[in-house]
């Protein structure tokens, strides 16, 4: 089985669930989003989990903010956005739908 391309065809917008519901709870951070994501046992670089991120907020679900003072590098901090949260219901609404499906 190839790995990455599971990762690239499937749990990319299971990482995206997860980062919506965690910026729904407050304020996420990249470095801990990584650590978070890898507890549940996805293996996600940060030359994925970035450019997800700014995805993300491009798209209008997520926003971010850093320290200015702290230089081009200072870490986001990234917020759900209203469009995010319309989001996330939908998102969980399918989720309980496919997991009754699969169980």
């Amino acid at each position: 089985m190839d790995l990455k391309l599971v990762n690239r065809e499937i749990l990319l917008s299971f990482w995206k669930v997860h980062v919506l519901h965690h910026a729904a709870e407050g304020e996420v951070i990249g470095h801990w989003m990584l650590e978070e994501l890898r507890h549940h046992g996805y293996e996600v670089s940060p030359g994925t989990l970035y450019p997800l991120l700014k995805r993300m907020e491009i798209n209008g679900w997520l926003t971010s903010q850093s320290d200015p003072k702290k230089g081009p590098k200072a870490p986001r901090a990234y917020s759900i956005t209203k469009e995010g949260r319309a989001v996330l219901k939908i998102v969980r609404k399918q989720l309980r739908e496919l997991g009754v499906e699969v169980s």
